[in-house]
């Protein structure tokens, strides 16, 4: 950056702009996506009984998923937080996460423009193969005797 244009501070509002202009998706619309997903995740009866056991009060764990998803889709930076050490130790299976994936999708492809959907999902996929690398590399290990 130059002293020669100091109201550049970042790319990121260029990029997140060149984002919603390509997808279609601004908050109002992954906020739409938040809450939609999350109320299929409360009434799945798979997940359901595994998020119900750990939020009690769904009012700021949504806003927190809107902002990890702002940030996730539109590079806005909206989120500060560590997904990882707050899902390793979750009770799940490959199966939960493909489940996830499930309502994931069906829930994007019914708020979100196509382009956004596929951009959502896309970044969805990538989420759920890294939680699921950290939920099974953080399950104890038995290494059987050589004695």
């Amino acid at each position: 950056m130059s002293s020669a244009d100091p109201q550049i501070i970042s790319a990121r509002p260029r990029m997140t702009a060149e984002i919603m202009t390509r997808t279609g998706l601004d908050e109002g619309k992954l906020t739409e996506l938040v809450h939609r997903f999350y109320d299929k995740v409360r009434a799945d009866a798979v997940l359901g009984p595994i998020f119900a056991t750990r939020i009690s009060d769904w009012g700021p764990h949504l806003e927190r998923m809107v902002d990890f998803w702002s940030s996730v889709a539109l590079m806005t930076g909206r989120y500060h937080g560590a997904p990882m050490p707050a899902h390793v130790t979750l009770p799940v299976e490959w199966d939960h996460f493909k489940r996830w994936l499930v309502l994931f999708r069906e829930s994007a492809a019914e708020t979100c423009p196509p382009e956004g959907a596929a951009h959502v999902i896309e970044r969805a996929e990538r989420i759920a193969r890294s939680l699921y690398m950290a939920v099974e590399d953080a399950k104890p290990r038995t290494v059987p005797s050589l004695v």
